[in-house]
C-alpha cells in the first residue's frame, strides 16, 4: 500500500482521482485504495443508481466496479464513468440471485413399472443395508451386475431456500443391468437387489453412487430412475417423494458401451429409439442429462443437478399397475413405462 499523499492546493490539480475523488494513495491504482475507498464508491454508487432511477434510467447501466483490475487511473472523470456504465450489470448481482434466475424445477417423471419403493408390490427399501454407496452387488449378498462401471454424483438443490444445497435428503436409484433386466421383477433376478440403494446427502446436498452404465431395451431411452426424500426416515412409503424423475444417459456414450460383450442384448433396441420417440424424454431432456467423461476402459463419471421446489407437488411417481408400451403404444396409470424386457411380470394392480 502507497503512503497517503499530502493534498495542497498547489498540486490538487495533478492528482489522480477515481469518479470525481481524488485517490488518498497516489502512488496505487483504484483497486488497490483500501477497504474503505472501495465502501464510498459502492455507496456513491448506489445513491447514484437511486437518483438515474428517478429520470427512468436503468439501473443496470451502473455497475460497481469499483475493484475492477482496468479502471481508469487518469484524473478524467469521464473516462471513469463511461468504464463503469459498460461493466455488465451482472458485476453487482450475487451468486445466489443469479443461480436462482436460472434454475428451474427437475422434471417430474413416471417411476415405471419396476420401482421396488413398495408402490406396486416388491420392497427394497424396507430392507437393511440398503443405504449404500455401492449398488452393484445384491444387499447382503447374492449377484453382482457386470458392467462398465459408472460413478455418479447427484447435487439436490433447495430451490426455496435460496437455491441451497439439500442436505439430509434421501436419494434412492435404481436401473437395468446390461442385459435389460430388473433385480426384483425380472425371470429370475426376483430375489436379487442389485443396482437399487439409497444414499443421503452430505452438507453439500450431494450424494455418490458406483454402479453400471444401464442398459437399453426394447421401447425406451437408456436411463436411471431416483426420487428424492426429505429424509432417510421417509423412504418407507414411496408417496413421500419430493422428487420423481430420470436420468438420461448421453447417445454418445451409450454408443461406446453398447460396443463391448456385456451389452450384446442391447443393441438392437438401441437402435430402434432416440431421444425425440422416447415416451418419456420426448418432451425435453437437457436438464435430465448428466455430464459425462471417460471411457469403456476406465468407467464413466457422470455429474447431475437436480432441482426441487418443495411448495410444489411431486406429480411423478405413481408406478404404472400395467406395463407400458413402447413408442405409440398405450401405456398403464402412472405414466409410460416402455415395453418391458423379455420375461418380465406385470405388476400387480394399485
Amino acid at each position: 500500500m502507497g503512503t497517503p499523499y499530502n493534498q495542497t492546493s498547489s498540486n490538487r490539480s495533478e492528482l489522480k482521482s477515481f469518479e470525481g475523488r481524488i485517490l488518498p494513495n497516489q502512488n496505487e491504482d483504484p483497486e488497490d485504495q483500501g477497504l474503505t475507498f472501495d465502501l464510498t464508491t459502492i455507496e456513491n454508487r448506489i445513491s447514484r443508481r437511486k437518483l438515474l432511477g428517478m429520470f427512468g434510467i436503468g439501473a443496470g447501466s451502473v455497475a460497481l466496479a469499483a475493484c475492477a483490475p482496468n479502471a481508469p487511473t487518469g484524473p478524467s472523470t469521464a473516462s471513469s464513468s463511461q468504464a463503469s456504465s459498460a461493466a455488465p450489470a451482472s458485476s453487482s448481482t450475487s451468486s445466489t440471485e443469479a443461480t436462482s434466475n436460472t434454475l428451474t424445477e427437475m422434471n417430474t417423471e413416471t417411476a415405471g413399472p419396476y420401482p421396488g419403493d413398495g408402490s406396486n408390490g416388491p420392497d427394497v427399501l424396507e430392507q437393511v443395508g440398503v443405504e449404500r454407496s455401492d449398488i452393484r452387488s445384491s444387499i447382503g449378498g447374492g449377484a453382482t451386475a457386470s458392467g462398465i462401471p459408472l460413478k455418479l454424483k447427484m447435487n439436490i438443490i433447495d430451490m426455496v431456500n435460496g437455491n441451497a444445497p439439500m442436505s439430509g435428503a434421501a436419494v434412492y436409484i435404481w436401473h437395468c443391468d446390461a442385459s435389460g433386466g430388473y433385480s426384483m421383477y425380472s425371470s429370475g433376478l426376483e430375489d436379487e437387489t442389485y443396482l437399487r440403494g439409497v444414499q443421503v446427502t452430505d452438507e453439500d446436498g450431494s450424494v455418490d453412487f458406483t454402479t453400471i452404465i444401464p442398459g437399453c431395451y426394447e421401447g425406451r431411452w437408456p436411463h436411471i430412475h431416483f426420487e428424492v426424500f426429505s429424509s432417510v426416515d421417509d423412504i418407507t412409503d414411496a408417496s413421500n417423494a419430493i422428487l420423481t424423475s430420470q436420468i438420461a444417459l448421453p447417445a454418445a456414450v451409450c454408443s461406446e458401451v453398447y460396443e463391448t460383450d456385456n451389452y450384446a442384448d442391447s443393441v438392437v433396441p438401441f437402435s430402434h429409439i432416440t431421444l425425440e420417440t422416447d415416451n418419456v424424454f420426448s418432451d425435453g431432456w437437457e436438464q435430465q442429462t448428466p455430464e459425462m467423461s471417460g471411457d469403456t476402459l476406465a468407467g464413466y463419471s457422470a455429474k447431475l443437478n437436480a432441482p426441487i421446489d418443495t411448495t410444489t407437488s411431486n406429480s411423478g411417481g405413481g408406478a404404472a399397475p400395467n406395463i407400458g408400451g413402447g413408442p405409440g403404444e398405450s401405456s398403464g396409470p402412472g405414466g409410460p413405462g416402455g415395453r418391458p424386457p423379455a420375461d418380465m411380470p406385470t405388476p400387480p394392480s394399485q
